[in-house]
């Protein structure tokens, strides 16, 4: 049995190249101007409070916010200026205006056990006229996420774009001694274990209503399981069908796409969640594997070694036409679509022995960007759902550690210092 396990790990490995572990530590850049043109300022004055039960929660929801906006990019965020007066509102935005902000961002958090009310205004104040209103209310253990959700509206409101400070990550960690799959919000806080196989647990791919799919050993053969993060409940989906590799869930939620054994060599098939029925839709004399959906659902992208070593592929569904994206590679995995659909990020060497980078490819093949370099082998990566950032395992600092970079590379730095390696990382929508 031992032995028949090491051999589907061996599988796993080739799939989901979690080999390499470790982390180095980078200068975080933060971007505040675009070109000579400077990112619009947002006032943001201490929240005002109604008594002193509500004052530490009022400083946790200002600066999870500030550091949300400042993260977002869209905007710089100053604290020097004058305090918050609603009964002289007027005066109130001229002195920010002297100090150069272009919008006022003012909080109002009150305390009603066990209940507290966060009210945020935002202020143009070019126009003087406010943009956003909105009040939240939760208990103690809800601020942060509060926070997050608040940040986001205010981006959408003021930039029209999608925000992702109440997003998560989920991934593979071994501190336990065996893997099991944990999340943390966007900014590496709010750690959660899920999991408690005491096995093997890998490949979190989450679903657009919230739950996750995953692969586990938990029956000592690789099945998956997927978790209802709103009813707490985790559940056998595929079971004891030999090898079962989760690679993605379709953008309507009905289809897994995913890794299977069943045939003469390890290929690609779809499991319908509804009808349970699944469907082989590679059936070559290679190993086919690391599948995922393209944003609109009608493409695959997965790795084959069919023409020698394991390159990027593109399937269409409807008709199974397929063509290769990379040609020249000693080693690809684990490709993942950008949310925008123009991009592929995978993970893959040039040459044999040579740590694993990070690269982009365009649909054509014709662009190949490399994202990492020098920096220890760097793996399995994930996109923000607004196709901005890009999450990864990375060795670079002696054990394999949860990153996150710009989509062209630059500002890496650590997301989560966490104990234990850390695999294949997937972001939420």
């Amino acid at each position: 049995m031992k032995k028949w396990l090491i051999g589907c790990s061996v599988l796993v490995l080739f799939f989901t190249a979690f080999s390499a572990f470790a982390y180095n530590t980078d200068v975080y850049i933060g971007i505040t101007s675009v070109g000579n043109k400077r990112l619009p300022t947002i006032g943001m004055p201490a929240f005002a409070v109604d008594n002193e039960t509500s004052q530490s929660a009022a400083r946790q929801v200002h600066d999870v916010m500030r550091a949300d906006l400042l993260f977002a990019r869209y905007f710089d965020v100053s604290e020097e200026g004058p305090a918050f007066s609603a009964t002289k509102l007027s005066e109130t935005m001229t002195g920010w205006a002297r100090a150069k902000a272009s919008y006022l961002l003012a909080g109002d958090v009150t305390f009603a056990d066990p209940y507290y009310t966060i009210k945020i205004y935002v202020y143009d104040l070019s126009t003087r006229t406010p943009v956003f209103s909105k009040a939240f209310k939760g208990t103690q253990g809800s601020l942060r996420r509060l926070s997050h959700i608040a940040s986001d509206q205010i981006v959408s409101a003021l930039t029209g774009k999608r925000g992702i400070a109440d997003t998560k990550i989920a991934f593979a960690n071994n501190s336990t001694r065996h893997k099991e799959i944990y999340v943390v919000d966007y900014d590496g806080a709010n750690l959660q274990k899920l999991t408690n196989d005491r096995s093997i647990a890998l490949l979190p791919r989450w679903s657009k209503d919230g739950r996750i799919f995953y692969t586990t050993y938990k029956y000592r053969n690789p099945d998956i399981f997927s978790i209802d993060l709103r009813g707490g409940k985790i559940a056998p989906v595929i079971i004891r069908g030999g090898l079962s590799l989760i690679g993605g869930v379709s953008p309507d939620g009905s289809n897994l796409v995913f890794t299977s054994s069943g045939g003469s060599n390890p290929s690609i098939y779809i499991y319908d969640l509804v009808s349970h029925k699944k469907q082989q839709i590679t059936n070559k004399a290679s190993v086919d594997g690391s599948p995922s959906y393209s944003p609109d659902g009608k493409y695959i992208t997965f790795v084959s070694n069919r023409a020698g070593n394991p390159q990027i592929y593109v399937m269409e569904l409807a008709t199974g036409q397929t063509r290769p994206l990379t040609k020249n590679f000693n080693w690809s995995d684990s490709p993942q679509w950008s949310p925008t659909g123009e991009w592929i990020v995978f993970s893959g060497r040039e040459a044999p022995y040579h740590p694993m980078d990070i690269f982009l490819v365009d649909l054509t093949g014709t662009q190949l960007r490399r994202l990492t370099t020098d920096a220890g082998s760097n793996e399995d990566p994930t996109w923000s759902p607004d196709g901005r950032f890009i999450a990864f395992t990375t060795t670079r600092n002696g054990k394999r550690q949860l990153y996150m970079m710009d989509m062209d590379g630059s500002a890496p730095h650590l997301l989560a210092d966490l104990k234990g390696d850390t695999f294949t990382p997937h972001w939420s929508f």
